[in-house]
């Protein structure tokens, strides 16, 4: 009889609620926080430019910090807490914003609380999940998380039309599901330091019997093709700006968008399970591939059907790469977990900053099919030597 995995634990559960309550909140703001910056405080292009550089610049160095942290049983609850804590008191008061530097600052603090929070979270994901199901585990919670990025526009667009109000009225109603995210995972995460120890002492048996799995050196290593691809990708504002080059009408822009996010829901728990059958480290540079192609196929599309189609194609890459890298960190034990964490979300979210501005420049020099061609160059030459590697 065939060997049944064992269920997700109940924590996995309620982090995934989390991040969907936390999610929405953030999406009901973001796509308006351009026009509270151009139209209501004059801001102009630098000031949306700063808006993101400034903040994940932050975010990275804080997420070092905190993975370093959380590799202390008794901080990750009051790190995970307070993370979510300080998002969803700085995404409200956006809207009582007098000048644009204010905004800036206040979503710095908002993705300074993500920071705080992702290390910790993944670290108590990984431990409460045995090696054979982290895959579904990271997938669960990416199911959720895209899930709230999906919903939380689609809220933020009722209000506007059939509730009358304003951008601004809509931005400072984010309050209200994030503050019920932090309820829940102040309830969530009430016994984690009992469950967390529980899991470790499981996990070091684990390790002990099954050195592979525990391999510190390979989930260590596997950090610089991660980050290499988190530099080579793409950003998704680029994205959007070629799909409107295609002759994509901006009014569509925003449900192009919502259907992406479906797709990412839909597929990542699929893409957990993937990783668990046939590997963390498999799955990943199976993404990098198709990344490569679909990236590819974007640069060259001549319609706006066409780049759509492309365009969509991108959710599977976050299917096959978001869970299995999570997994593969979680490879580096149970001691040093928190910090791999956050190592991996700094030198990710670094490398995607940089990978912008340079991808950015090479768009707004040579132009958007010379740029994404480079791009699908860079992650096919990963994707070739991390097949090869991993024969």
């Amino acid at each position: 009889m065939r060997h049944l995995s064992p269920p997700l634990p109940p924590v996995v559960k309620r982090l995934g609620v989390v991040s969907f309550l936390n999610d929405l909140a953030s999406e009901m703001v973001y796509p308006l926080l351009p026009a509270l910056i151009t139209t209501r405080l004059g801001g102009g292009a630098l000031a949306l430019g700063a808006l993101d550089g400034v903040s994940e610049a932050i975010a990275a160095a804080v997420k070092l910090g905190a993975g370093r942290l959380s590799d202390r049983i008794h901080l990750r609850r009051p790190l995970v807490v307070g993370g979510y804590a300080v998002a969803a008191i700085a995404r409200p008061l956006m809207a009582y914003s007098a000048a644009a530097w204010q905004v800036i600052a206040l979503r710095a603090a908002d993705r300074v609380g993500k920071g705080v929070r992702n290390p910790p979270r993944d670290t108590i994901i990984a431990d409460a999940a045995s090696p054979e199901i982290r895959g579904r585990a990271f997938g669960y919670h990416r199911t959720l998380d895209h899930a709230g990025a999906v919903v939380g526009p689609m809220i933020a667009w009722m209000m506007l039309a059939a509730g009358g109000m304003t951008p601004f009225q809509v931005i400072a109603w984010s309050a209200v599901p994030g503050v019920v995210a932090v309820g829940v995972v102040a309830w969530a995460t009430r016994n984690i330091r009992r469950a967390t120890e529980q899991g470790e002492e499981r996990v070091h048996r684990s390790e002990a019997s099954e050195p592979v799995a525990a391999s510190r050196g390979s989930a260590t290593a596997a950090l610089v093709p991660i980050a290499a691809f988190a530099f080579a990708r793409f950003p998704e504002t680029l994205f959007l700006l070629r799909l409107q080059e295609a002759g994509l009408a901006v009014a569509l822009v925003p449900a192009l968008w919502a259907l992406l996010h479906v797709i990412r829901a839909a597929g990542s728990y699929p893409g957990g399970w993937l990783a668990d059958r046939v590997g963390a480290h498999h799955t990943m540079v199976l993404g990098w591939g198709v990344y490569a192609v679909v990236c590819l196929g974007l640069a060259l599309a001549d319609s706006a059907l066409a780049a759509s189609l492309w365009f969509l194609g991108f959710g599977t890459v976050a299917i096959l790469t978001e869970s299995p890298e999570r997994a593969v960190v979680s490879e580096a034990g149970a001691s040093r977990r928190g910090t791999s964490f956050g190592t991996y979300h700094a030198s990710v979210g670094l490398a995607a900053l940089l990978g912008g501005l340079a991808f950015g420049t090479i768009y707004a020099q040579m132009g958007a099919a010379l740029a994404l061609t480079i791009s699908a160059g860079l992650a096919g030459l990963l994707a070739a030597i991390g097949a090869f590697l991993l024969r």
